[in-house]
């Protein structure tokens, strides 16, 4: 009985194996290599415009190189609070300062530290997927 069973399970994998997965992008081929320059970063350093009110503001510059990790976060070497007029660069938010309790912290926040999660660079590039949102009307 085991046999068979096994058996008909091996027939069944065959089977689903031939059956393509279907995408969300649909037949959008997608390159095996895709290098950072094949886009041009919108390097203007000007504010970019939100969406809506909690969007996180996108990064206006080049980003490759940089590093962010649990000991080193390159972004905070100007936009720290600390050096921020110094540099030029736009201060981290203050909200980036606050602990889970409210409190300010004299450092940025372990859950605000890296800031690829929300953060992107802008790039020059075409969506993979449509998208159709529109923001709330001004």
């Amino acid at each position: 009985m085991r046999l068979v069973a096994l058996l008909l399970a091996g027939v069944y994998a065959v089977a689903m194996a031939d059956e393509a997965v279907k995408t969300i992008r649909g037949p959008v081929p997608i390159p095996e290599t895709n290098p950072s320059e094949a886009y041009r970063i919108d390097r203007n350093d000007r504010l970019v415009p939100r969406s809506h009110a909690w969007q996180p503001p996108v990064i206006p510059h080049n980003i490759k190189g940089y590093q962010i990790t649990r000991n080193v976060n390159t972004c905070l070497v100007c936009h720290s609070r600390s050096v921020a007029r110094q540099t030029g660069a736009t201060a981290v938010a203050r909200s980036h300062y606050l602990g889970r309790d409210g409190k300010e912290l004299p450092t940025v926040s372990a859950r605000r530290y890296f800031c690829l999660q929300c953060h992107v660079a802008q790039a020059d590039a075409d969506p993979l997927v449509t998208n159709t949102f529109k923001g709330p009307a001004k």
